[in-house]
């Protein structure tokens, strides 16, 4: 029997999991990401708030710190300002190449025993100026959660994973099930400034979609292709002031219009290999997932199948991912 804990930070927020053979015995989450450390300029923020997560999830469990046999940390808590600068691993890299980048750390402020970290992944690209930027970027965190879908879904590379969500990312699989690259949108923090913080704050009532509306999720990706995306957002104050459609009509509309312009970059981004034929996996926030499902069916560049990823599959994906890759480090038997 094997009792571990897994950590996932992010920008905003920690979660960590305890586990026990696989089962989830106890989950807690707080507030508290690389972004502190980044306004802080310290970690101590960060320090504290894992180091509490983690008791807080022991207590909640009735587990002793002692009989913790493994902890294991992903996500942007490898990044330079998280707990650990690890450097990313180069693509194409799957669970193997991801097993063997993980590095040990005992961190006493966090934990008395060691955090295997996993590492992130990023592209390929030497010599980065202006006429080869757009082919770099890289993931801390979304390379579990991959690893943990494949397992899942018994997925069969060549694919490619979208995964909507603040950031959101297009992760292209190839046929050994190695992420070969990615890219990153700002789809998910474009929605919330928009709808929170320009005039159209009013029209929307600062509320995001809160159901699909085919219609207006098409009519908005179809405009935001033709004439811009900035010209788009305006029209959504234009429905509002001189049309009977409803909220929810209008943030659909906008809604379309910012994942209609991710398809753009999943159909011509020189930082990913997307052929009109690929298998296209969605996981990620409920609604943009289903929304892309529809965007990506009605448009007529995609052929291949495509997968939404079930809730129930999604829950702790970080967790199931980091323990897959510590298994394959043989740190799990």
């Amino acid at each position: 029997m094997t009792t571990l804990i897994t950590i996932d930070t992010g920008t905003t927020n920690t979660r960590v999991t305890l586990w026990e053979d696989h089962a989830v015995l106890a989950h807690a989450a707080c507030e508290v990401g690389v972004r502190d450390t980044a306004i802080t300029g310290n970690r101590d923020k960060l320090q504290q708030a894992v180091r509490d997560t983690i008791q807080r999830c022991l207590e909640m469990a009735n587990v002793d710190a002692e009989q913790i046999d493994l902890v294991i940390g992903s996500g942007m808590i490898s990044s330079n300002v998280g707990l650990f600068e690890l450097p990313h691993v180069l693509a194409p890299a799957g669970l193997q190449q991801l097993a063997r980048g993980m590095v040990s750390v005992t961190i006493p402020e966090v934990f008395a025993k060691p955090i295997w970290f996993v590492p992130g992944v990023r592209n390929v690209v030497e010599n980065i100026g202006l006429h080869n930027c757009e082919a770099m970027d890289m993931m801390r965190g979304e390379e579990v959660e991959v690893m943990s879908v494949i397992d899942q879904l018994e997925v069969t590379g060549p694919a490619m994973m979208v995964m909507p969500g603040s950031h959101s990312k297009f992760v292209c699989i190839d046929d050994k099930n190695r992420i070969t690259g990615c890219v990153t949108t700002l789809a998910g923090e474009l929605m919330y400034v928009i709808t929170h913080n320009t005039i159209l704050a009013q029209s929307l009532d600062a509320q995001f979609a809160t159901s699909i509306k085919e219609e207006m999720l098409l009519a908005g990706a179809q405009s935001a292709q033709t004439i811009g995306l900035g010209r788009t957002c305006f029209n959504v104050r234009t429905l509002d002031q001189f049309t009977i459609y409803e909220r929810n009509d209008r943030a659909n509309f906008l809604l379309g219009a910012i994942l209609g312009a991710d398809l753009l970059t999943l159909k011509n981004s020189s930082a990913i290999t997307m052929l009109p034929g690929t298998p296209v996996v969605i996981c990620g926030k409920p609604i943009m997932k289903e929304a892309l499902a529809i965007l990506i069916k009605n448009d007529d560049y995609f052929s291949g199948k495509i997968t939404v990823v079930s809730d129930e599959i999604q829950a702790h994906l970080a967790g199931r991912g980091a323990i897959l890759v510590a298994t394959a480090r043989g740190l799990i038997k």
